[in-house]
């Protein structure tokens, strides 16, 4: 079996080789995923800022299938987050809600939609992996009997989800490849169905 350093590496070697459109309908999908557990938290743990950029979200995922109306909003909403507290040069004094997992993989979706560049598409990638490590350290701080999964396992069951994203994502390379510049309706309408239903599945 590979180690999820492996798998990590063959992730984002697969992500530099596809096209911008197939890269960002993959950073929507694992920042979807991410979403979707934050939203599911109980109220109390949910982190304000990381629940006001679903709409930003939602906006990503019109635009990754081909809807260029939705350049705007997504534009608008990376733009508002650049101009606000939350995006700061201050380190560790400044505050970190945009470091949430969530968050930060649902801004890296909106770079990656907006500039078509790898780098966005495998750093939203590392969030989720990042999401995993986390979640363990948690349960390793609980009292509870519940078993702690094993950490490179665990891992390495994110990366290969991811890989399977890939895979379903290739076979729409034909459509997405050019998705940027718009698609029809009836196309759109027909990968939000095939794509964004399992894609953001969590199993």
């Amino acid at each position: 079996m590979d180690t999820w350093q492996e798998l990590s590496t063959l992730v984002e070697k697969r992500l530099r080789a596809r096209s911008s459109g197939e890269r960002g309908v993959f950073a929507a999908g694992v920042a979807e995923r991410l979403m979707s557990r934050h939203e599911a938290l109980p109220e109390d743990e949910q982190a304000p800022f990381t629940l006001t950029l679903r709409p930003l979200l939602n906006s990503v995922w019109e635009g990754v299938l081909g809807d260029t109306t939705a350049f705007s909003a997504v534009k608008r909403g990376v733009a508002e987050y650049m101009l606000s507290d939350y995006c700061h040069n201050d380190g560790q004094d400044g505050p970190d809600d945009a470091d949430e997992s969530a968050a930060a993989a649902a801004l890296y979706a909106a770079h990656a939609y907006l500039f078509g560049c790898h780098d966005f598409a495998c750093w939203t990638s590392r969030r989720a992996v990042e999401a995993v490590d986390q979640y363990l350290e948690y349960l390793a701080e609980q009292d509870g009997d519940e078993l702690v999964p094993d950490p490179d396992e665990a891992l390495a069951s994110e990366l290969q989800r991811q890989l399977r994203d890939l895979d379903l994502i290739a076979k729409y390379s034909a459509d997405l490849r050019h998705s940027s510049m718009g698609l029809p309706i009836d196309t759109s309408i027909r990968l939000r169905a095939e794509l964004r239903a399992p894609l953001s599945s969590r199993t």
